[in-house]
């Protein structure tokens, strides 16, 4: 189904002892469409980022690789709010600094992701200025902007893309990579309703029972 991107920023790579982003896959099966609705009962410890999606309108092969911001961005059908599901499993920051190839080994803690109404008409957007608000019940816990991630979502995108040429791997159409969170991850509780919008793209919403 797709592809998602983790440690996007310094201060998150130095957190886990790892000198780059890690990719990491996003299964059909886990994929929810907004307003979506999980059980905090099914995690052991839940946790919501707040990203920027893309759905691919066409193939990215390994073989035309490597690949730009400006080449990605010919490819991508749209963009949408998403909400990343993670699952750190009480993860040992200490041990995980030891160990950091146990971040990939768990798929970067995917669970899934909620993904919020496809806007197809995106291109004239600046998708770097593009400003984010998360809220839990109502209030806002945190905004943020498209150049949070990498200095532009589809910096983030083109890393993923030369990231699974170099093992091989191509983007294909209809893939969703989700590119990195605008705000700091939330961990919410049952009864909660997070919502998070972006300008000009819609919001995605999420309930937790």
């Amino acid at each position: 189904a797709g592809y998602k991107i983790a440690l996007t920023t310094p201060a998150m790579r130095s957190m886990v002892g790892i000198a780059d982003p890690v990719a990491g896959d996003l299964l059909e099966k886990s994929l929810h469409r907004s307003p979506a609705r999980v059980r905090s009962a099914d995690y052991r410890r839940l946790l919501v980022e707040f990203e920027i999606a893309v759905e691919m309108g066409e193939d990215l092969p390994a073989v035309q690789a490597p690949y730009t911001r400006e080449r990605v961005a010919q490819a991508v059908a749209a963009v949408m709010p998403a909400f990343e599901l993670i699952d750190d499993r009480e993860a040992d920051l200490a041990l995980l600094r030891a160990h950091p190839l146990m971040l990939i080994a768990e798929n970067a803690w995917n669970e899934g992701a909620v993904l919020g109404a496809p806007v197809q008409d995106w291109r004239s957007i600046d998708l770097a200025a593009v400003r984010g608000v998360a809220s839990v019940n109502g209030l806002v816990v945190g905004e943020g902007s498209g150049s949070d991630v990498m200095g532009h979502p589809l910096e983030a995108l083109a890393w993923v893309a030369n990231n699974l040429a170099a093992r091989g791997l191509g983007l294909w159409r209809s893939d969703v990579v989700i590119t990195g969170s605008l705000v700091t991850s939330e961990r919410p509780q049952a009864g909660d309703r997070l919502r998070f919008e972006l300008d000009g793209l819609g919001a995605v919403e999420l309930d937790v029972a």
